[in-house]
């Protein structure tokens, strides 16, 4: 089995194409084939190199590792390269293979405007013509006339000639049985005036020469199948056996656009996701095993993966799926896996860890309550910085009368605690709290507002600990300038 992914460099990595991927990746693990990256820049206009980097990098942090292929940097990987479309153009391997199929009267040269070719196309629909919908008059130009059309200076792009009778059928993987009339199909462009190969073309002579058994892709690629299939067969190839998995839909059921939120797999890395849980989660995307199975273990994907779960209906992206599955993930991690995913968001954050606690020590403190990266310097900021008091903590906590004599009461008690950790902590206050006669809330709640700035956080003598007797005494008397 030897199967591929190949992006066109004219963007990030989305998740359908992220999806693709993981599915192709999943595919050659599972039965021992081998995973090809291939970049497809023929849109000339579009495709950029920095794209072509984001989807290298998006790809390493999923961990869709390829075994042949275009690479960032250094020499590519495989005997069948280049594996990049501009490359393998330069080299004239497209042309080639075009020149033979005009040569055979399987392709032929066309003069005509995209325009008017669309506008000669739209008029045979509008006249019920039926073969002609699709074809070009330019397929029936003699060599004295195409002279003509030369000598005018009209740059020709070549078509592919498509039978005109027939049907073109195949067997999908994922769909079934598929079948389209011929007289409908298009005599597609094969290479632009450019020179340039289109998709349809190039990918069918890269799927050839570098061996491809199977190519599974997105379904709306199913209207390119066809056209592709014909042209291997005028070049007297054998066909890939195909599989056209579904598109992904938002929650509104509707394709999965910006307007859902984040798109590309760049996004939900910066998001805080981890690459487990994106990887776990691409996967259940319009496939599933007999077990239902929601969380699997590193390697069991790859062994468990099979094509015939592929589903023909629309895969619904949830956002809030992956973010219970991402704090699933989290969860499982030990504490200074957390650390070593989450450090460049706490050196976003601004926080200086080289003072105050142990970050090891306070993510170990919250382990449980991590559901993105992005969590962590948001739960764990106020140890390092001063607590920014939330407006709600103020109004549901410090406001209530009883609160300025707790402050300036703990502040106290503190001071003349020598071993200033948490089990020690602990009875003092609550001892206090009798003493006074509050209840433990009332003396629990304002310290923790006091201290962190909200409502909720860790276990309370722990956080006390952790911020340490001098920054807990200096945090208790700030929170007394609010009286």
């Amino acid at each position: 089995m030897r199967v591929r992914f190949a992006p066109s460099p004219t963007g990030h990595l989305h998740l359908g194409g992220a999806r693709t991927a993981l599915f192709n990746y999943l595919m050659s693990r599972r039965y021992g084939g081998t995973y090809i990256l291939r970049i497809e820049d023929t849109d000339e206009e579009r495709s950029t190199k920095e794209s072509a980097q984001s989807i290298f990098e998006s790809l390493a942090w999923l961990g869709l590792n390829w075994d042949e292929g275009a690479m960032p940097e250094g020499p590519e990987k495989g005997k069948d390269g280049p594996y990049v479309q501009s490359v393998r153009e330069a080299a004239g391997i497209y042309r080639k293979y075009a020149d033979q199929l005009i040569a055979e009267g399987k392709a032929y040269k066309c003069y005509c405007s995209h325009e008017k070719f669309d506008e000669e196309r739209k008029q045979a629909e509008y006249e019920k013509q039926g073969s002609n919908v699709r074809k070009c008059g330019c397929r029936n130009l003699t060599p004295e006339q195409q002279a003509e059309m030369e000598k005018q200076g009209r740059k020709p792009v070549v078509r592919f000639a498509m039978p005109e009778e027939g049907k073109t059928e195949w067997d999908d993987l994922v769909r079934g049985h598929v079948s389209f009339e011929n007289s409908l199909l298009t005599d597609f462009v094969m290479l632009k005036a450019s020179g340039y190969p289109t998709y349809n073309f190039a990918c069918v002579i890269d799927d050839h020469l570098m061996s491809l058994t199977h190519i599974l892709r997105g379904d709306d690629h199913v209207s390119n199948t066809p056209l592709q299939i014909q042209l291997y067969k005028a070049l007297g190839w054998e066909c890939p056996v195909f599989g056209h998995i579904s598109m992904i839909l938002g929650p509104d059921g509707k394709r999965l656009s910006k307007r859902h939120g984040a798109t590309s797999i760049g996004e939900y890395r910066k998001n805080g996701f981890l690459p487990q849980a994106m990887f776990n989660y691409l996967a259940l995307l319009g496939w599933s095993n007999s077990e239902s199975q929601q969380i699997f273990s590193p390697g069991e994907l790859e062994q468990k993966f099979d094509v015939k779960g592929c589903q023909p209906s629309p895969a619904v992206f949830d956002t809030e799926k992956l973010i219970w599955m991402n704090g699933e993930y989290m969860r499982m991690l030990p504490p200074e896996e957390i650390l070593k995913h989450a450090m460049p968001f706490i050196e976003q954050a601004g926080i200086d860890a080289s003072k105050g606690p142990k970050l090891i020590d306070l993510i170990a403190l919250e382990h449980e309550k991590f559901h993105l990266l992005t969590d962590v310097p948001k739960r764990l900021d106020f140890f390092y910085k001063d607590p920014v008091y939330d407006q709600e903590a103020i109004e549901k906590v410090f406001k209530k009368p009883e609160v300025p004599e707790i402050l300036k009461g703990i502040a106290e008690l503190y001071s003349g605690i020598e071993s200033f950790v948490a089990e020690e902590i602990e009875p003092a206050t609550r001892a206090w709290a009798k003493e006074h006669k509050f209840k433990n809330g009332q003396v629990f709640h304002p310290v923790r507002v006091a201290l962190s700035g909200r409502t909720d956080g860790p276990t309370l003598f722990k956080m006390i600990e952790y911020i340490g007797k001098s920054e807990t005494i200096r945090r208790l008397e700030m929170a007394q300038g609010f009286f």
